[in-house]
């Protein structure tokens, strides 16, 4: 396929894995930029110098085959992490969890292409404004740290298509091609999974934290910690506890101090998966195995172009 994001990216597949903390390293990255899509290296829950590790390795085993790296904007090192992926010559940023303006044009006066990751069309828009080259729009099903007001992929998505001059790609809740083929039909020009993507067998998450994603059932996720960060987590002893709080009258400084810190990092990247915050999107449900990830972007395209082909047989005359 060509399109805008295709030819934004230098990329064969409209297909980007997510930059998710904790399960997001460069063998992640790799495996799917190696299989047309775009890898991004997650930098949420990298100190810099391992930051610079995981571009090196990138680099040295891609060539010139594309990649990105994701830098959600609330991190305390930024200007760090910025000045490395500057000094590394990455292709490609996406950005999210802030204000694009503060550092869309920097990048781009250094040559990077930029995407912001919104939930919402008013920070589409603003995105858009602040010179982004491209948007994610997130659904309410996706994983982690979501939007607050939850609204769902399948409102999102055309909204942010029918004002956007930028292309979209759409995110939340796509596991399959059927899904793809949807946010096609609906103004996306690319696709974002990360859920899929986390049972992978080069996802850098712990194998208790895979396999939990793998066991989920519909109904095992929920949004919380709105007071916080919204976050879509799976429904462990932790997130028991978060609720229990909340019965008991808790405000933003208790929740602050349940979660404490860390807590993301001892259930996904540890695989504590009674104390851990495990955070998963709701098409968590839908998986059912542990895959290579060229081999899970090769699945999700063949069923992509199978749903268009018998799309196009049902068709009436």
């Amino acid at each position: 396929m060509k399109n805008r994001i295709t030819a934004l990216f230098g990329i064969e597949k409209p297909l980007i894995q997510a930059g998710m903390i904790w399960c997001s390293g460069w063998e992640l990255a790799t495996a799917v930029s190696k299989a047309g899509g775009l890898g991004i290296i997650g930098a949420g829950s990298m100190y810099p110098d391992v930051l610079r590790s995981h571009i090196e390795k990138a680099k040295a085993a891609l060539g010139d085959k594309p990649f990105a790296v994701n830098v959600p904007m609330l991190y305390p090192q930024i200007e760090e992490l910025m000045a490395i992926i500057i000094e590394l010559k990455v292709p490609i940023v996406f950005t999210s969890a802030g204000n694009p303006k503060t550092w869309t044009q920097h990048l781009k006066d250094q040559g990077i292409v930029v995407v912001h990751v919104v939930s919402s069309l008013k920070f589409a828009l603003k995105a858009e404004v602040a010179g982004v080259d491209a948007v994610v729009a997130e659904g309410f099903e996706a994983g982690g740290h979501n939007g607050r007001d939850e609204t769902t992929s399948l409102v999102l998505w055309p909204m942010v298509a029918k004002e956007l001059k930028v292309p979209m790609i759409a995110a939340g809740g796509i596991g399959s091609g059927a899904q793809i083929a949807a946010a096609f039909a609906l103004g996306a020009e690319g696709v974002q999974i990360g859920s899929r993507f986390v049972a992978s067998e080069e996802s850098s998450a712990h194998l208790n934290f895979k396999n939990a994603v793998i066991a989920a059932q519909e109904g095992d996720t929920m949004l919380t910690l709105k007071e916080l960060a919204p976050v879509r987590l799976i429904k462990n002893k932790f997130f028991q506890d978060v609720q229990s709080a909340y019965q008991a009258g808790a405000g933003a400084e208790q929740l602050k101090e349940l979660l404490g810190r860390a807590r993301a990092k001892r259930g996904m990247f540890e695989g504590d998966l009674e104390e851990g915050e495990l955070e998963i999107g709701q098409v968590s449900g839908m998986i059912a195995d542990l895959k290579p990830a060229a081999e899970i972007v090769n699945e999700l395209w063949s069923d992509y172009e199978s749903t268009l082909a018998k799309l196009l047989q049902s068709a009436p005359n």
